[in-house]
């Protein structure tokens, strides 16, 4: 009997023991698709105030919890799981897309209801959707039957392809830099959903300009270095190329000025699917995850009113903003414009001199109350670019985003646009080229190029048709032009008809009776590039002068920078069936882009090898 009750006393005292044993619980929070961390997902114990969010690798740790205690591990738009606390062993967890979500709504005094006609969209169930993986990346489509067919109404502007330009009548060629690669990684959306994307959005600059280049560092005098090479055209050997690149001064994140943020989120009924405003609020808590103490954000969201969210709080407060984008949720209209001039006007009274201050606008672009124009809208952005703050435009979504849009408004507003894809690309964008999207070390990029007709019979800028300049505004300091961030590199190619050489492309015109044809002066220059910029908050531009001289160098003897420069432009050709492609074909460009590939730390330039080979698989079904 006795040993009984001992043994009854042993149990108990185990159980007590257990019920005050606390422990360290780590885990990983990711996508159950693609295995993507997934950032700011709130981890909390039921029943408990416990709780923590995940960094940015969707790691965390919660210290001195009790065995058998439950986690409650959620996401905005995925399916929550939970877990109870059985050992101290580090957790994986995968969370899956919920694709039963009720309409949701704006918090609080912006709660907006969903309107009736939400029940004619196409829903998205697991019956229709299938998922495709390429190096790590997942793209979720739509397949709905043929009386299903999704409505689409993306809008992109029409694209007038650059023409061969005769030097001895038009030596000058001037535009502005771009730095944007919103067209790349829409098209790889596309080219990863099975579809040929549509000509006019494909701009090969934006595809070139997507891939870091090995420039060197800029000299102390200027902030950014200037590169030029002189090679042979792949797809027509009898032309050259003239490949110029820019190379931003590299800033380590932690030594660039303090940031004054403001996410101005659209959280309208058309943010409502999982790849919007879901991965908004995914994309924010990575950008978030890395501020620190001297950084400060605030959250303005718009539907069919607009309002702030969060004032301006230090990046040392975490928690604070990542709760506020875990309340956001998508209901109503579009009121853009009207949060456009509140996020301007928060960031104006939370100006920081000398940092970098600065609206980061994350939209489809589908505005649809109050000022909606395109021409309303950038009038609107002209004027506050005036206060020194600058605007960077981001689209997510599918079937109904504005590129042309958002094209404009970050052109105007001293800024770039991005499109966000993935949480791969958020992270590219946000974190990897943080300096590079968000601080500003030069605007108002102008370049002019001047072509020597002893050299150079003709010439044609590829790509960059949106940013092209009149002669006159190379000197006028007016003249609003593109801008350069930390660590940026603007790569820009010319091809060229050498002098003597006869081309279909160079038009005969009669000779000029007013006009010399002959050529006073001997050079043995090919071009002579001249750049203007200003600071950041300069009003005077400073001019930087180099002449590309020298023998052509044979395609082999390029470097990694010109050969894959000319595979990514020559793909965007194909592309966009241009007509000075030549005999360029799939199988050329790949071998092209092997050859020019060279170093891939993130794996991009893979990432474009394998998309050029679904393009050709693509187009001869």
């Amino acid at each position: 009997m006795k040993a009984i009750y001992a043994l009854l006393i042993f149990a108990v005292g185990i159980t007590l023991a257990a019920s005050t044993t606390t422990i360290t619980v780590t885990g990983t929070v990711t996508e159950a698709m693609s295995g993507n961390p997934l950032i700011g997902s709130a981890v909390k114990v039921k029943g408990s105030e416990q709780k923590t969010t995940t960094d940015s690798k969707g790691y965390f740790t919660l210290q001195k919890l009790s065995l058998g205690k439950t986690l409650v591990v959620s996401h905005q738009g995925y399916v929550a799981q939970h877990l109870k606390i059985k050992n101290g062993r580090h957790l994986h967890i995968e969370l899956k897309l919920d694709t039963e979500q009720e309409e949701i709504s704006l918090p609080g005094e912006f709660y907006v209801k969903q309107q009736t006609e939400s029940k004619h969209l196409h829903q998205i169930t697991p019956a229709n959707m299938k998922h495709e993986y390429v190096r790590g990346r997942s793209m979720s489509m739509l397949t709905p039957s043929p009386n299903e067919i999704p409505f689409h109404t993306e809008g992109y502007d029409l694209i007038q392809e650059n023409i061969f330009h005769q030097s001895k009548m038009d030596p000058l060629s001037t535009f502005s830099i771009d730095v944007d690669a919103a067209s790349y990684s829409n098209l790889r959306r596309m080219v990863l959903a099975g579809q040929k994307p549509p000509i006019d959005a494909v701009r090969i600059e934006e595809m070139i300009n997507y891939f870091e280049y090995n420039y060197p560092q800029p000299e102390k005098s200027h902030p950014f270095s200037v590169y030029t090479e002189l090679g042979e055209c792949p797809w027509e050997p009898k032309h050259k190329l003239v490949h110029m690149g820019l190379q931003g001064k590299k800033i380590p994140t932690q030594d660039l000025p303090a940031s004054n943020l403001v996410f101005l989120l659209d959280v309208s009924g058309s943010m409502h699917a999982y790849n919007k405003l879901p991965l908004v609020i995914s994309s924010m808590k990575m950008l978030t995850q890395n501020l620190r103490e001297q950084d400060r954000v605030a959250i303005v969201v718009y539907a069919g009113s607009s309002g702030l969210v969060l004032p301006s709080t230090s990046g040392s407060n975490k928690p604070a903003i990542l709760k506020a984008l875990d309340q956001l949720e998508a209901g109503g209209s579009t009121a853009g414009s009207a949060g456009i001039k509140l996020a301007y006007q928060v960031a104006v009274d939370n100006y920081i001199e000398g940092g970098n201050n600065r609206v980061i606008l994350a939209t489809d672009g589908d505005f649809n109350v109050g000022v909606s124009s395109d021409a309303e809208l950038v009038r609107i952005i002209e004027k506050k670019r005036t206060s020194g703050v600058f605007l960077s435009v981001l689209g997510f979504g599918t079937g109904n985003i504005k590129d042309n849009k958002m094209q404009q408004l970050a052109q105007h507003g001293n800024g770039h646009h991005a499109y966000i894809d993935d949480i791969n690309e958020a992270r590219k964008v946000l974190v990897t080229e943080f300096g590079a999207s968000m601080y500003t070390i030069a605007k108002d990029v102008k370049i002019q190029v001047e072509f020597n007709p002893q050299k150079v019979a003709g010439y044609r800028l590829i790509g960059y048709e949106n940013r092209l300049l009149e002669k006159e505004d190379f000197n006028d300091d007016k003249k609003d032009a593109g801008d350069i961030g930390a660590g940026h590199t603007v790569t820009a190619i010319y091809e060229i008809i050498p002098e003597g050489v006869s081309s279909d492309f160079l038009k005969q015109i009669d000779p000029l009776k007013f006009q010399t044809n002959s050529n006073t002066i001997s050079s043995k220059d090919w071009v002579n590039v001249k750049i203007r910029y200003k600071e950041p908050d300069g009003a005077g531009s400073k001019l930087m002068e180099y002449p590309v001289k020298g023998h052509p160098l044979e395609w082999k003897k390029c470097s990694n920078n010109f050969q894959w420069s000319a595979a990514v432009a020559a793909w965007g050709m194909e592309l966009r069936e241009s007509v000075f492609k030549g005999e360029t074909s799939f199988s050329m460009i790949l071998s092209w882009a092997k050859e020019g590939r060279g170093e891939d730390i993130h794996g991009y330039r893979q990432e474009m090898i394998d998309m050029v080979l679904s393009t050709d698989l693509m187009v001869s079904k």
